[in-house]
């Protein structure tokens, strides 16, 4: 929809990531060139672009470093091996374990975490200074304060204890850090800067159409509870995955992902794109995900050649063979090959984004970051590791989402072994295998699989499966999981220049 939650790149200083611009409506504004703290953070449209600036920030990373690390390093999803074309490995060897610190992808990841940490500290180092209505400055707390929650979890989960900044860098002397904190040091401010949010944000119905897309009191408890809950603490995540009010599951599972039903009833937070003339903020993902070889098949776009930028975050055997037969879901998230001149080349691609284009290479897509599916699913995981209730709660929550996927519904005592879930155990593994399916593409399953402590051995047994297909396409070592390799490497850049500690490797 054109007025919803439209995003443009803003002109940021390199460290105090200062904006400015014009006013059009949300998250649509123009940079200028020449901002500093003098000028700038006077007025309530100020405060404004810079929360906009704090939003932008998503984009990038959207469109690339969420999935690379997020899909690709689990077992859902690799690449496609593309032998001409061999200046792309360091993406390929994120998939295979093997990355190391002057990997410039993780170089890439942590800058553009700590820049967009740096512009909401910009926000709310300033908005004291600002004259304007309370509530509206609180909601704009909110909103950054949840950004700075997403990023330091994402940090924290793939590096562990890294530097809190909480202020604005002024001058050239702030940028060293203190060095990492610990992860509980990590973790304390998240749940702070979330518990915050939750208290200062509207709740989802509170917004009007054009500012749909926003951070909610819903998106602030629904990224605390998945917190609490990779911290082990059930409880507390319980009770605040059960403050996710305003939502619901959509019908169909297709239209979850319709660029003309945005930011839906289901859904709680998504990255936002858009593209018309003469902007930048389009989405890629079709063009990334389509096989290389597949020309115009896959995209249906004449105007874009694809190149060694398509091929990623290609289907796994594992996760294709992990979806049950009638299941719905299938068809609407991938596909297991394309048809071309020659007949069906059987290259897997991600279908789940591939919703038409707009103009040459660019798409209209959003990428969900969390919906009310994982919310239910997330509460199920909770009641059963508070105790096992034969087709209690947990079941019910369960077989929602398996009905909407045209599956029958998985009870204690079932006749049918595939159907029985009988313990806790077997629980476990029931909203594992249903995450996996569910939320495929949306880069949860790598955080699932180390967060349930299931990584090394999963990672371990597909990556004897992906290497059983070529052997002579793997460097050595591939697919070896460790408990350290559980972490990525703190970029050797970082490590130079802050004296900052490495993980071991």
């Amino acid at each position: 929809m054109r007025n919803q939650s439209k995003y443009i790149i803003l002109a940021f200083l390199s460290i105090t990531t200062l904006v400015g611009g014009c006013k059009k409506d949300f998250l649509n504004q123009a940079p200028e060139s020449s901002l500093t703290n003098a000028n700038f953070w006077k007025t309530e449209s100020d405060l404004k672009q810079g929360v906009v600036g704090a939003y932008s920030s998503l984009r990038g990373m959207g469109t690339f470093s969420y999935w690379v690390f997020g899909e690709m390093r689990s077992d859902n999803t690799t690449f496609q091996y593309n032998a001409p074309q061999r200046g792309q490995e360091n993406r390929e060897l994120v998939d295979q374990l093997l990355v190391n610190s002057t990997n410039t992808l993780i170089q890439d990841y942590w800058r553009d975490c700590y820049v967009a940490i740096s512009r909401c500290n910009d926000v709310l180092n300033n908005v004291g200074r600002i004259e304007m209505p309370a509530a509206a400055k609180s909601q704009a707390t909110g909103e950054v304060k949840f950004l700075r929650a997403f990023h330091y979890f994402n940090l924290v989960r793939q590096f562990g204890g890294v530097p809190l900044r909480l202020e604005a860098i002024k001058s050239p002397g702030e940028a060293p850090s203190k060095g990492r904190a610990s992860v509980d040091e990590v973790y304390k401010q998240i749940i702070t800067d979330l518990t915050d949010a939750a208290n200062e944000l509207p709740d989802v119905g509170s917004y009007p159409a054009s500012e749909k897309g926003r951070a909610t009191k819903g998106a602030a408890n629904a990224l605390l509870g998945e917190v609490y809950l990779t911290q082990k603490k059930f409880g507390e995540a319980l009770t605040t995955l059960r403050k996710v009010t305003g939502y619901s599951l959509l019908s169909a599972y297709k239209d979850i992902f319709l660029t003309t039903n945005k930011n839906n009833a289901e859904s709680i937070f998504e990255i936002q794109y858009y593209s018309t003339a003469g902007t930048n903020l389009s989405s890629n993902f079709m063009y990334q995900f389509a096989p290389f070889n597949s020309g115009t098949a896959v995209t249906n776009d004449p105007g874009t050649n694809l190149n060694f930028n398509s091929g990623w975050n290609t289907p796994t055997t594992d996760l294709i063979a992990a979806y049950e037969s009638g299941d719905l879901r299938k068809d609407v998230s991938l596909a297991e090959g394309f048809t071309s001149g020659s007949g069906f080349v059987a290259v897997p691609y991600v279908r789940k984004y591939n919703q038409g284009f707009v103009q040459p290479g660019q798409t209209n897509v959003n990428f969900p970051v969390s919906r009310y599916a994982d919310v239910l699913l997330m509460i199920a995981e909770c009641l059963n590791e508070q105790g096992f209730a034969p087709d209690g709660e947990a079941f019910g929550l369960l077989n929602q989402i398996r009905r909407r996927a045209g599956l029958n519904a998985k009870t204690f005592d079932n006749p049918i072994p595939a159907l029985k879930v009988s313990s806790q155990a077997a629980f476990r593994i029931a909203i594992d295998q249903e995450r996996k399916v569910e939320l495929a593409f949306e880069n949860h399953r790598w955080y699932d699989l180390v967060r349930t402590g299931t990584a090394i051995p999963v990672l371990t047994a597909h990556g004897q499966r992906e290497i059983a297909k070529n052997p002579s396409q793997f460097p050595a070592g591939s697919y070896q999981p460790t408990q350290n390799k559980l972490l990525l490497p703190i970029p050797q850049r970082e490590v130079n220049l802050d004296n900052l500690p490495q993980n071991p490797q």
